[in-house]
């Protein structure tokens, strides 16, 4: 029986730092940011984030105090994933590079 590693996700200090922010402009009282992807976009699935109650499908993870959730099913998939935010001229917001995903769309929302 091997070590099992646990699966990672890194959020990097702008993203963070845009979490934050946005959870004290958007979410409700008990909801967290949920990573997930979902069937769709134009390369066959698709990012999504949004802010919601804890399910039971979710895994609750934590990075530098900030608590978040990733879909149980998403996981996988979102392993060695690192999660920017670009808020620059030409910012798209977040950014997700995705070591799993095999090509992206022109979006960076998209991935197959």
């Amino acid at each position: 029986m091997g070590y099992h590693f646990p699966l990672m996700i890194t959020l990097t200090e702008r993203a963070l730092t845009a979490i934050s922010k946005l959870a004290g402009e958007r979410a409700q009282p008990g909801q967290l940011l949920r990573l997930s992807i979902k069937s769709g976009g134009c390369s066959g699935m698709e990012y999504a984030m949004e802010f919601a109650e804890p399910a039971e499908t979710d895994e609750l993870r934590e990075q530098d105090g900030m608590r978040y959730l990733v879909d149980g099913k998403s996981l996988k998939l979102l392993d060695g994933s690192e999660i920017d935010f670009d808020d620059g001229l030409t910012g798209k917001g977040f950014e997700i590079r995705n070591p799993n995903a095999q090509s992206t769309c022109g979006c960076g929302r998209s991935f197959a």
